[in-house]
């Protein structure tokens, strides 16, 4: 299924796309896209009702982010060897993990406000992981036993607050805005190998970033199973896992950041694309 919430920002509906490219709004079934509503019976639910006689929503409506509540938005750090070779830095011999406040997640296609005092702001395009099942030191073998679905992430980075500013990632990763998440979660049944996935980036219609997740150095099932050793994955959790090459940071001869009303345009294969216009903070 392709799970979505639809509506101004606090009061989306959840909904699914149906075979016919209708979106079936199902707040008679679960009251959001979190929690109970994405756990394998919470999805069981929803796949068995009768879909095609719900109201349906327009889809000119704004598309909300995939997911309604996370408890956490865990970021993996250079998990593609050729986005660490770009940077100049050495493949990890574990998963770099930081973390994204939660207040940086909107939806698919919101503006991405540039900070008063931002410099160095960056894209990075990344397959995100939706956690349906709790659970904590979940082994490799059940990793995906946990995992509700799949869906498109922008990594919104600052990079000046990120690297230069004496503390840890979190400082550029976690303004509002920073976290578009979206416009589906595809559940993992309609994924069939999440690392053999296209993903790609735009901004103003020049491809920036053009990847597979071929190349991530740790896959889906590991980074569950690693998250989950320092702590409890809760439903509506979500873990960005890295991205391809072609961030802006890594740019030649000079790095090239995120200016005032630029485009950005990006997709996970299967995933849905989002559309993004940048604004300076009123």
């Amino acid at each position: 299924m392709k799970l979505m919430r639809l509506g101004k920002l606090g009061f989306e509906k959840p909904a699914v796309i149906l075979s016919d490219g209708s979106i079936a709004d199902i707040s008679s079934i679960v009251d959001d896209i979190a929690g109970e509503a994405i756990s394998p019976l919470g999805l069981e639910k929803i796949a068995k009702a009768d879909l095609n006689s719900l109201p349906k929503l327009s889809a000119n409506e704004r598309i909300g982010a995939c997911v309604g509540v996370s408890s956490k938005f865990i970021g993996i750090g250079l998990n593609y060897a050729d986005h660490a070779a770009e940077a100049g830095l050495d493949v990890p011999p574990e998963p770099i993990m930081f973390m994204k406040a939660t207040t940086c997640i909107c939806g698919p296609n919101d503006e991405i406000i540039i900070p008063p005092n931002s410099k160095k702001l960056d894209w990075e395009v990344e397959l995100g992981i939706v956690i349906g099942t709790k659970g904590s030191y979940i082994s490799k073998e059940n990793a995906l036993e946990h995992v509700a679905g799949y869906c498109t992430i922008n990594d919104i980075s600052e990079r000046e607050h990120q690297i230069e500013r004496a503390g840890q990632w979190v400082k550029g990763k976690s303004a509002d805005t920073f976290g578009p998440i979206g416009p589906w979660l595809v559940t993992k049944d309609e994924i069939a190998d999440p690392q053999n996935l296209a993903l790609w980036l735009e901004v103003d219609g020049k491809k920036m970033q053009n990847g597979t997740t071929k190349t991530m150095v740790y896959g889906v099932e590991f980074l569950v199973h690693y998250v989950s050793q320092f702590m409890t994955l809760l439903p509506g959790d979500i873990i960005a896992t890295g991205t391809p090459p072609g961030v802006g940071m890594g740019q030649k001869p000079e790095p090239i950041f995120l200016r005032e009303g630029q485009k950005m345009r990006l997709s996970v294969e299967g995933l849905g694309e989002q559309n993004q216009i940048t604004s300076q903070a009123k």
